[in-house]
């Protein structure tokens, strides 16, 4: 591992104590929480919601990554689907991509009628009001990244097995139309900035000083918590410890793994 990816796993380790924190802070004072991420095709946002709550417990977090609308959401309000998976008293809810598809990836794929996207950038505003107002706390994030580290990034997805479940029809359209991205994305942030719901742009040419820069200041925008816990003492246990002794009538899995 070089000296960078150390100081890198260091710096995020100690990042990871600030969020349990941030999370524990939470649930502690029934505060809700939203992040959105927004951002180009292989900017990095998945990665970085990774990154977020790798250390949380999962039944006080959830990440909303909404795919295309069925036929009955088609006909719904627009922002219907998306409220289902607004956060209760202590949850934070991750949003991968949010309603601000209307603003950018829709219309750039004719996915949206122009009526549609200039009367979803009229209402944004307002419904974001409506959140704030109610003690949501609501942070969004464009993750900024150049053309040439996209087709980098992309050329990468290609070549890795792995991986090309995240190369969908619509991520290749969209090489062809960054300038029209970039356009739309000006667009959206000048409508919809408020100082209730403003927008903030991290540079992500670079993931780990990307994800790094971006939860520093997420720990910044939320109300103080506390970033450590007091260890817990375990009473000693009683007599010798036990086998886990199951029942026979259960198949073991093999043990096939090669030391």
């Amino acid at each position: 591992m070089s000296k960078q990816d150390k100081h890198y796993r260091k710096t995020m380790d100690a990042l990871q104590l600030e969020l349990a924190g941030l999370h524990h802070g939470l649930r502690r004072s029934g505060k809700r929480l939203v992040v959105i991420f927004e951002g180009r095709d292989a900017a990095g946002k998945g990665g970085t919601i990774k990154r977020i709550t790798e250390s949380m417990d999962t039944r006080g977090y959830r990440i909303a990554a909404l795919g295309k609308p069925d036929e009955t959401e088609a006909t719904q309000w627009y922002f219907q689907r998306y409220v289902a998976h607004l956060p209760a008293a202590g949850e934070l809810v991750l949003f991968d991509r949010s309603w601000y598809n209307r603003a950018v990836v829709e219309p750039a794929m004719h996915f949206c009628s122009k009526d549609q996207y200039e009367a979803f950038l009229d209402a944004v505003p307002a419904f974001e009001k409506l959140l704030t107002d109610d003690g949501i706390i609501l942070i969004k994030y464009w993750l900024a990244v150049d053309q040439k580290e996209q087709e980098q990034r992309f050329a990468e997805r290609a070549e890795n097995p792995l991986k090309h479940w995240k190369l969908s029809p619509v991520d290749l359209a969209s090489r062809e139309k960054y300038a029209e991205f970039g356009k739309l994305r000006d667009v959206m942030i000048e409508r919809t900035h408020r100082n209730h719901a403003p927008w903030f742009v991290v540079d992500f040419n670079d993931q780990k000083r990307g994800r790094v820069n971006l939860i520093k200041h997420l720990l910044q925008q939320v109300p103080r918590h506390n970033a450590e816990t007091p260890p817990i003492k375990l009473a000693k246990l009683k007599g010798k410890p036990k086998r886990e002794g199951v029942t026979a009538k259960a198949m073991w899995v093999p043990d096939t793994y090669a030391d």
